[in-house]
């Protein structure tokens, strides 16, 4: 066992490999990933060095968000396997000495899980309808929604039901968000995360956790429509009426206290979009134990911005007097890194607005600079992994793998793509959810998508760019599905989403292959992070200042040493301190100083 997963705080300083499911490995051959893929995978993350597995929702659900629309929390997919494989999981990860956490979705629920059903058969005002959020609409018959609130996926953030009442819902239609001002939500919730803690979970992540409480009845909903926006909220003083509100924190506390049945106790990490003085509430000790920092994740490729992330993430730890930051450059809701930061960087932009635009026009507008995105992704890679707290590895991000920028929009899945429209328009989400490459030789022919079906918006009008034939893979998987299906006679199924021919020089084995990889460099930074940093168990770091072009700090390493983490973001090569070099992102210069771009890792005695 890593000496980190040792301890009952494991998740202080933990490594966490973010998996989604569906894209990570298929081994039944139907081209979605399952739970006994990764049990097949487990020697993998193993060898990889991480602490813990996060598993993306893998629930029953019709995809609507790509399984953040569940129908019943405390069951598998069929697609994905059956309790049995989820137990074979837990079991598989623990003998490897790998911690579970598994994603909790309590702001919505799918709109055939059977709460909402009831609620649906039931008459309004009834109890089952106040287990959601249902109200009249406006107009003379109710015909118009109870205000102008727009989801986060396009579109009117309310939907009527036959009888003539709208229920809200942030998200997609098939999302309505749940009344937590009822007992039967609350009881409901605590059974589930019983539930996946009778099963060998460790800890969990909250989607969306700053916005289960509401307060819809302190104004009339109209007016809260022309004073509150949906979508781009930051909530300084815990007005909003749907987001970041005081009273949230009474339902973590009461969770806090189902996971402090167990031994050691469960734990959990927010997913909360809120400012960071609020930000150690939800990581409070009497609450969740730990919230994301996104900080990193909207940085651009400038200096200052990474200096403020760092700053930020440890003083919100040091306000939750006991637990730490976290740190995190991907997920399955941004663009990859090395895309990010290979596209031309503007100073002040709104967040990620560029890449986006970039996805949107299917990777045309701006050049994409893969061999600067990669060099800067590796120096980022050093530059997070060095720090104190926990560090949060999303599926790929470990190989390298850029943003599939081109995937036709008839073969899309993510519902922003299709819910919004016109200013709004974006692609969305799927450029990071490729099924991953693990083969090379398992190599794809060449797939015809040269006449993409565009979208109607709804509108009648067709708002979709088009775009042109993709170099993207059929009848094979790069190893992600098997040759044939699990009865061993039908070929395998096209990956849910279409991989890319060049997904073949990022495959597993190629890189395991190459000693300058990224994978390579993943597997050095986490052994020399668990055996020289986290060993220390100390969580304190420091920033020093070497310009300002220059992001560095320093914290204690095993041994009584001195561990300093360089990373140069100028043009000029910088000087770098007395000590022994133990890790760098790239080569240093022939006099041995830091190049553009890269980071360097030094202990000194």
């Amino acid at each position: 066992m890593t000496a980190n997963n040792l301890n009952d705080d494991w998740w202080k300083q933990a490594v966490v490999y973010q998996i989604y499911p569906r894209s990570f490995k298929d081994v039944t051959g139907d081209g979605l990933g399952d739970i006994a893929g990764v049990t097949e995978k487990m020697d993998y993350l193993k060898s990889l060095g991480v602490d813990a597995i996060w598993l993306s929702p893998f629930y029953p659900s019709d995809l609507a968000d790509g399984g953040y629309d569940v129908i019943d929390y405390r069951n598998v997919d069929p697609r994905l396997g059956t309790m049995d494989d989820f137990d074979a999981m837990a079991k598989a990860a623990h003998e490897a000495d790998i911690k579970v956490i598994v994603d909790i979705v309590p702001n919505h629920t799918a709109d055939k899980h059977v709460f909402f059903q009831e609620a649906l058969a039931a008459e309004p005002g009834s109890p089952a309808r106040d287990r959601y959020i249902f109200r009249d609409g406006r107009g003379e018959h109710g015909e118009l929604p109870p205000n102008d609130w727009q989801s986060f996926f396009g579109g009117p953030a309310w939907a009527r039901v036959a009888d003539g009442q709208w229920y809200l819902h942030l998200f997609d239609k098939a999302q309505p968000d749940v009344n937590w001002k009822n007992p039967d939500i609350h009881e409901e919730f605590k059974k589930t995360l019983r539930f996946w803690s009778d099963h060998g979970t460790d800890g969990f992540r909250i989607d969306v956790a700053h916005g289960l409480a509401k307060d819809l009845e302190s104004k009339p909903l109209e007016e809260l429509g022309r004073e509150y926006s949906v979508v781009g909220v930051l909530n300084h003083d815990f007005s909003h009426p749907l987001f970041d509100r005081r009273e949230v924190h009474d339902i973590y506390r009461e969770w806090r206290k189902v996971f402090n049945e167990y031994n050691p106790p469960r734990f959990a990490v927010a997913e909360a979009w809120v400012v960071p003085e609020h930000q150690h509430l939800y990581a409070s000790m009497d609450e969740l134990g730990q919230s994301f920092n996104f900080d990193f994740a909207q940085a651009n490729w400038y200096a200052d911005e990474f200096r403020e992330a760092i700053a930020a993430g440890l003083k919100a730890a040091a306000e939750t007097g006991g637990s730490t930051t976290t740190w995190v450059m991907n997920n399955h809701d941004v663009p990859r890194s090395p895309s990010r930061y290979g596209l031309p960087q503007i100073k002040g932009a709104p967040y990620h607005q560029l890449p986006h635009d970039w996805l949107l026009r299917n990777g045309t507008t701006y050049p994409e600079d893969r061999e600067l995105g990669t060099r800067r992704a590796r120096a980022a890679a050093l530059m997070e992994l060095g720090l104190p707290g926990a560090a949060y590895i999303y599926q790929g991000e470990e190989l390298g793998l850029f943003e599939v920028a081109d995937i036709p929009w008839d073969h899309l899945e993510d519902p922003t793509a299709f819910h919004t429209a016109q200013a709004t328009m974006d692609k969305g989400r799927d450029g990071c959810r490729v099924p991953l490459p693990w083969t090379a030789a398992d190599e794809p022919a060449l797939a015809d998508f040269s006449r993409p079906t565009p979208a109607d918006d709804g509108t009648g009008e067709n708002h979709v760019p088009l775009c042109a034939a993709g170099q993207f893979g059929t009848g094979a998987s790069f190893g992600f599905s098997p040759a044939t299906r699990a009865e061993g006679v039908t070929p395998a199924a096209d990956p849910h989403l279409p991989q890319p021919l060049w997904f073949k020089d990022y495959a597993v084995d190629v890189e395991q292959a190459d000693p300058d990889s990224m994978l390579a460099l993943y597997r050095a930074a986490l052994a020399i992070r668990q055996e020289s940093l986290t060993a220390t168990r100390d969580t304190t770091a420091e920033q020093v200042d070497m310009g300002d072009d220059v992001v560095a700090y320093t914290r204690a390493a095993v041994g009584g040493r001195t561990f300093t983490s360089i990373t140069n973001f100028g043009d000029d090569p910088v000087v770098l301190p007395e000590g022994d070099v133990v890790l760098a992102s790239g080569p240093l210069t022939p006099d041995g100083q830091l190049p553009t771009d890269t980071s360097a890792w030094i202990i000194t005695q």
